[in-house]
């Protein structure tokens, strides 16, 4: 039946009648496309004729649907058809007439394009690629012939330039012939193809391509356009082939900078040319191209202003707003030359510039000095959009400056930001004048400069807001203004509110708060919604505090207040304003409550109704946590009982955010709401709180937990209610107690809960202490009580007995005590537990006892830490023991170190002091067991160190010192970890007194013992993460020094002869690991002193090959570069994916024990990430193996599956 069908088709489209042939064609199309469509041979060659045929028709619409025809019929047809159809269109293209020959060339580029199978294409390119050679060189052929096959053949190349590895040679002669043509056509085309055909030749071609072309620039007297050529080949070498292309650079950037030097005045292309070469080596080759930033930094801000025909007379900087608007009209007819192409050459310079900035953080201080002046004074370019490309090299400037000192708030003269602050001024002058043009782009463009800026230096417009409002005014008020300018002017606006202090805008407020509440009335939703919420930010400037003085806001409450109801009463309108609008209202409420009385009935409701509609309701939660936690105690009888309701009815659902909310709502609102609220209403929380009280959620059961001890702490809770939580909670507590996950926040919370159960008095202190201490006991069919749930009890059990008072609390410690005289030989966790306890009360309180004679481990620490808590609160009673005990107790000195441990950490925490005797003693016997053999005691020690160094530096740190150059090996490691030590986050008086003799201790990172340079490498990176500003001077000497110990080092490796097998030692494991994972930790707070090309190659690609625990830190290592630093990743990405592959690709042996297993299963998911961050970089595609490694990923379902998950992550 089909076949009949198409019989009657084919002989319709041979038909006179060109509209049947029309129909005819287009029925075979629709035929053609059908799934199930199949031909036999017969009907094949019939086909295959027939449309071919019907490309020469003269009729173009039917010529045109028969190359439609072709995509899916190459897919339906045998591979001699297709050979075929490509011979007679190859015939057609270099012989047939000349109208035939554009149908043709669109024929063979779709057959191109519709080939996937390799085995075809193989057999169409053994014809078609002499042929295109022959059409692109022969001598007789037209200038348009040879345009059609270099378009085709640069399709081809692209899509299967790998499968003609043999005619490379052959191709590329061809093509660098063509370079010479006289036709500029011919040229264009040969470039994006030898660009096309250069991604998959080998070095050596690509190397011989290189010096043909440079050869042709150094040639003298070649003529201008030639020139221009070649240089736009070398832009479009670069680009194709990225990193390979670094070798060449020492031939091509000299040529290129010489010539964009001494090129004619009016060559603008060839300057173009040569810029876009140069940008292109920054970002594809940053490692070979360091040597030449210089110079090419010089010649990027030569050409930023370079405009020969234009004589600028307006250097005189007139602020003068009416001067300005005359001299407009006038220069806009002053000077127009559509022959004028100099602009191109400032683009190309200001991207060039921009690629030097990204590519190269390391020398931001010195772009401070000499670019960033010239660019703000290009902000005043002619062309729009060369100034665009101007702003956003500044917006780069400033971005990678945020990047650089990411949370760290240096301000030392050579620091980027500080250099940044000084150039602000200049900054706001140049673009209040860009936001007086007339332009919309233009003042787009400045206001996304003043955003980035914001971002960047949070607090550095404070002196020039006053000349910033009319523009903003201007932007909002504008009938000519467009809704994308708007809601720029907003989001900055936004920002600047919120990050300044509020007395700064005040002499403002007039101005800014019309413009924006009337774009809270805009129709567009994104403008309402920034404007919405950019009067958040207004409502909390105008009033900062309650007392609200130096400033009257009445003036402004009604207006804002209006601006907002009319949004939030309005219901069809997108959602995101509806939440802004919540919000908002929920501000202003809590704000001026106290001004609006009479609204307040009116708008409260309006809040509630959203809390019942799904979509807005999480929103309504949070607005009602902001009114409740309002100073000026917001009356809201009218609604409470109703929002009490509502949100006891949300604990049950399923959304964890809302849960979340709800629990902090409640919270706020019993606190400052308890005596409006009924005990009924209590007793329907506690039974919905009980639920969410599990390990299964910390965090919700800490939220859960404090807001049961509000309920319980409020003055008129019932005695119902203590019941309820007695029968509800309490079981759920004592269950969330044993879970060894318990922590943190959730760990305090449960600490208040049971002091607020003692105090609220309807649990007695006995029967709470006896679950408590019971809790304790293993389980029979659950093995024992985690150590960790046992330090939780006790903490809970000191809270609780002093809660009680001292009479309860001194009973206990007896009962504790008595515990301990028992036969210690037996049931280790109750004594565990006692000792726990002991040493939490202790802490709070002053006791004695001694339990170090048990033969339990968990015991001896156990007692070593109560012994520690206890002298905490009665040092001059029991210092002097704990000393005297370490030196004449040989076998407890790991023990009674632990218990010195504690005091001095509890000193250094609670800032207080040590009398200059004690600190004597501690010291002397400190440094005496420095050379302990024990490696633990060797720790403790140091941490004590460390931590009296916290109280006392001016005398430790010298004493430190000394010990730098000690000959014993040990006795220089312990001295550097106690350094680690004393490095915390917060400030300390230790910095300034450790500042100048760092380097003494880090510089041990070339000692001659393992030990030691272990211990400086982690010093070096608890400096990189608490206090970078402190080495940032020593990085240049320290690095190197740090690359070096990631090395795998043959003289560390030894063999243990096990007699029946040998065992291999690696003691430089250790070493290896701790350096990149202090590498990993300098790249977070010193990108800009860390240069990443150097270190990629050779350092993280050994590593990324090293042992299972090295692989994983290169892992983030790579991750983070590739985020950070993606040109210098691409730049040798290459060599990266061998290790990369071996990993993903390593099965572990058959007898592998499930250990081994689950590492290697981490091992790969961790080689996955970093996978995944490089896929993320744009323009990895240029790199042939990464190519393939993904394709094999995509390929193995295990891999795929891991990847997917891995990148959804």
């Amino acid at each position: 039946m089909a076949n009949l069908q198409m019989t009657g088709i084919l002989e319709k489209m041979t038909g006179k009648d060109k509209d049947y042939r029309y129909m005819a064609t287009s029925d075979l199309l629709n035929e053609l496309n059908k799934e199930g469509f199949k031909a036999d041979t017969d009907l094949e060659i019939k086909l295959s004729n027939i449309v071919l045929q019907q490309l020469d028709d003269v009729a173009g619409d039917v010529s045109g649907l028969a190359v439609k025809c072709l995509a899916p019929l190459v897919k339906k047809v045998s591979e001699a058809r297709v050979v075929e159809m490509t011979n007679k269109l190859c015939e057609k293209l270099l012989h047939g007439k000349d109208q035939h020959r554009d149908i043709a060339s669109i024929a063979l580029k779709t057959i191109a394009s519709e080939v996937t199978a390799i085995s075809l294409a193989q057999s169409i390119l053994v014809t078609l690629s002499p042929q295109l050679i022959k059409g692109i060189t022969s001598p007789g052929m037209s200038t348009e012939i040879k345009c059609e096959c270099l378009d085709i053949l640069c399709d081809v190349l692209h899509k299967f330039g790998n499968l003609m590895a043999n005619d490379h040679e052959l191709l590329l002669n061809a093509l660098l012939s063509q370079l010479n043509s006289n036709q500029a056509t011919v040229r264009k085309r040969t470039v994006s193809c030898i660009a096309s055909l250069a991604s998959s030749l080998s070095d050596d071609l690509l190397g011989k391509a290189t010096v043909e072309v440079v050869r042709k620039l150094r040639t003298k007297g070649t003529k201008p356009e030639m020139i221009r050529t070649n240089i736009q080949m070398i832009g479009a070498l670069s680009r194709a082939v990225g990193y390979r292309f670094g070798p060449h650079l020492g031939d091509t950037v000299p040529v290129l900078i010489n010539y964009c030097t001494s090129a004619s005045e009016n060559d603008e292309e060839l300057r173009e040319y040569g810029l876009q070469a140069l940008e292109s080596f920054l970002l594809r080759c940053p490692r070979d191209i360091y040597s030449y930033c210089d110079e090419i930094l010089h010649l990027a801000l030569e050409y930023l202003s370079y405009d020969p025909n234009f004589t600028d007379n307006m250097e005189e900087d007139t602020d003068d707003e009416s001067h300005e608007e005359e001299e407009d009209d006038e220069s806009e007819n002053e000077y127009t030359d559509d022959e004028d192409v100099s602009w191109k050459v400032r683009r190309a310079a200001a991207k060039c510039l921009a690629a030097l900035i990204v590519s190269r953080p390391e020398v931001l201080a010195k772009l401070y000095e000499e670019a960033c002046p010239k660019l703000i004074d290009r902000f005043k370019e002619r062309e729009e959009n060369v100034k665009m490309d101007v702003f956003n090299t500044f917006i780069e400037l400033l971005r990678q400056t945020g990047n650089v000192t990411k949370g760290k708030i240096d301000m030392n003269e050579s620091s980027p930001r500080w250099l940044l602050k000084q150039e602000v001024p200049k900054i706001v002058k140049s673009i209040n004048r860009q936001l007086r043009e007339k332009s919309i782009k233009t003042k787009v463009g400045a206001f996304s400069v003043l955003r980035e800026l914001v971002v960047v230096l949070p607090d550095c417009l404070s002196e020039q807001i006053g000349s910033l409002i009319p523009g903003i005014e201007k932007a909002l008020n504008d009938k000519s203004s467009t809704s994308n300018l708007k809601i720029e002017a907003l989001t900055f606006t936004r920002l600047v509110l919120a990050s300044h202090s509020p007395p700064v805008f005040h002499p403002y407020i007039k101005a800014l708060s019309s413009p924006v509440l009337s774009a809270v009335g805009e129709r567009y939703y994104k403008v309402t919604a920034e404007a919405l919420r950019v009067c958040g930010e207004l409502v909390r400037v105008v009033r900062p505090n309650i007392q609200g003085f130096g400033f009257d806001f009445k003036p402004y409450v009604r207006p804002i207040y209006n601006a907002i109801m009319s949004r939030l009463t309005n219901q069809d309108q997108d959602q995101e304003v509806k939440e802004c609008a919540i919000s908002c209202m929920g501000l202003v409420i809590s704000t001026f409550g106290d001004n609006l009385k009479t609204e307040l009935p009116v708008c409260l409701p309006v809040l509630v109704d959203r809390m019942g509609n799904e979509i807005t309701r999480l929103t309504a939660v949070k607005a009602f946590a902001v009114i409740a936690t309002s100073p000026l105690r917001i009356d809201l009888s009218c609604v409470l009982e109703n929002v009490i309701a509502e949100l006891t009815a949300f604990l049950r659902k399923a959304n964890r955010a809302l849960r979340q909310a709800t629990l902090g709502t409640l919270n706020y609102l019993i606190v400052a709401y308890g005596d409006q609220i009924g005990s009924s209403a209590y007793e329907v929380i506690i039974v919905e709180l009980s639920t969410l009280i599990s390990d299964s959620d910390l965090h919700m059961a800490a939220l859960a937990l404090e807001l049961c001890c509000t309920l319980m702490t409020d003055r008129k809770s019932s005695p119902n209610v203590g019941l309820a939580v007695r029968n509800k909670v309490l079981p759920q507590a004592l269950t969330l107690i044993k879970s060894p996950l318990l922590q943190g926040q959730a760990l305090l919370a449960l600490r208040n809960f049971f002091a607020a159960l003692v105090y609220s008095a309807n649990t007695s202190f006995d029967t709470l202490l006896d679950s408590l201490l019971s809790s304790a006991k293993p389980a029979p069919q659950s093995g024992g009580v985690a150590k960790k749930a046992l330090h939780s009890i006790a903490q809970c059990v000191a809270v609780l007995c002093l809660a009680a008072g001292d009479l309860k609390c001194s009973s206990t410690v007896d009962m504790l005590t008595e515990i301990l005289k028992d036969d210690s030989s037996t049931n280790s966790a109750k004594q565990h537990l006692a000792l726990l306890c002991l040493g939490e009360i202790g802490r709070r309180k002053d006791l004695i006892i001694e339990s170090f004679q048990s033969p339990f481990e968990e015991i001896k620490s156990a007692a070593s830490y109560a012994l520690g808590n206890i002298a905490v609160s009665n040092l001059s009673k029991y210092l002097p023991f704990i000393l005297d005990q370490i030196d004449n107790q040989q076998k407890k000195q790991y023990l009674l170190l632990h218990s010195l441990k504690e005091v001095i950490v509890r000193q250094s925490v609670d800032k207080a002091e040590f009398q200059d005797s004690i600190v004597e003693k501690i010291l002397k016997l400190l440094f005496n067991h420095c050379e302990s053999d024990e490696e633990g005691v060797r720790n403790v020690v140091a941490e004590c160190l460390g931590k009296i160094a916290l109280v006392e530096p001016a005398k430790l740190v010298p004493a430190l010192k000394v010990r730098t150059t000690s000959p014993a090996a040990f006795t220089r490691a312990t001295v550097v970890i106690a350094v680690k030590y004393s490095i915390v986050e917060r400030p300390e008086k230790i910095d300034e007194i450790i500042y100048p003799e760092i380097s003494s201790f880090l510089m041990l990172i070339k000692d001659h013992d393992r030990h030691v340079r272990r211990a400086a490498i982690l010093a070096l990176s608890t400096f990189a993460h608490n206090k970078p500003n402190l080495i940032k001077g020593l990085l240049p000497e320290l690095l190197p020094l740090l690359y070096d110990q990631t090395i795998v080092k043959q003289e560390l490796i030894r063999t243990v002869d096990l007699g029946p097998f040998k065992h291999i030692v690696d003691d430089g494991l250790e070493l290896r690991k701790a350096a990149f994972e202090c590498v990993d930790t300098l790249l977070d707070s010193c990108l800009d002193q860390v240069n990443p090309s150097s270190f990629i190659v050779p350092y993280l690609k050994s590593g990324l090959d090293d042992h299972y625990d090295v692989k994983m830190p290169c892992h983030l290592i790579l991750s983070k570069l590739a985020d950070k630093c993606p040109s210098a990743v691409l730049a040798v990405l290459d060599s990266l994916v061998d290790p990369l592959q071996k990993t993903i690709n390593f099965k572990p042996k058959q007898v592998a024990v499930k250990q081994e297993v689950d590492r290697n299963e981490d091992m790969i998911r961790s080689a996955l990430r970093a996978i995944a961050s490089l896929n993320r970089i744009s323009g990895g595609d240029c790199s042939l193996k990464f190519k393939n490694l993904m394709s094999e990923i995509s390929k193995s379902p295990t891999l795929w599956d891991k990847y997917y998950s891995i990148r959804n992550e």
